[in-house]
């Protein structure tokens, strides 16, 4: 939990928040442009920024009971039911949607894990996964903001998926597998 007693949790929702908020504005910038016009792009970045505004907006300042983990988790479930439409609606995507899902993917069963260990568990002491935790969940929170800005393959996992799979001569830009 070094980041959110370095940083303080408000900050550090606030900062997520509104990067969300610029990539939606810079992806908005792009479309009025007409680069990336049917793709899904626009749409996950709108997505990703009414997703988190709204969950840190409600979750924690409306809400009428304590919040827990597993909120969060099924926020982030909700977010990609989001995606999915958006996807099925538009069909075509571009590199960043992966990142968007695979981290979604991943903060969701690392909230997942936290509501475990935290409230089934009553684990009330600090360790190890913890801070893998917080490093994760912010650490991908930033990479899925970058990947809406620069919407490109900037860590390699297309790559890495198309290997895995042995899915090879894909264009990411068409298509999502």
């Amino acid at each position: 939990m070094f980041l959110t007693e370095f940083f303080g949790f408000f900050s550090l929702s606030a900062l997520v928040m509104w990067g969300f908020l610029m990539a939606f504005f810079f992806n908005l910038f792009v479309y009025s442009l007409g680069v990336k016009r049917n793709t899904t792009l626009l749409l996950s970045s709108f997505i990703l920024f009414i997703s988190y505004s709204s969950s840190d907006y409600f979750l924690t300042w409306l809400s009428i009971y304590k919040i827990t983990y597993l909120d969060w988790a099924l926020y982030d479930l909700a977010t990609l039911i989001a995606l999915a439409i958006a996807y099925k609606l538009i069909k075509k995507t571009t590199p960043s949607f992966f990142y968007l899902v695979l981290g979604l993917s991943i903060n969701m069963n690392l909230l997942f894990f936290m509501y475990v260990d935290v409230f089934i568990n009553n684990n009330n002491t600090p360790w190890f996964f913890w801070d893998i935790y917080t490093f994760g969940v912010t650490s991908i929170d930033f990479v899925m903001i970058v990947a809406l800005i620069v919407d490109r393959d900037f860590l390699g996992i297309h790559k890495l998926k198309n290997k895995v799979f042995g899915q090879s001569n894909i264009n990411t830009e068409n298509h999502f597998s």
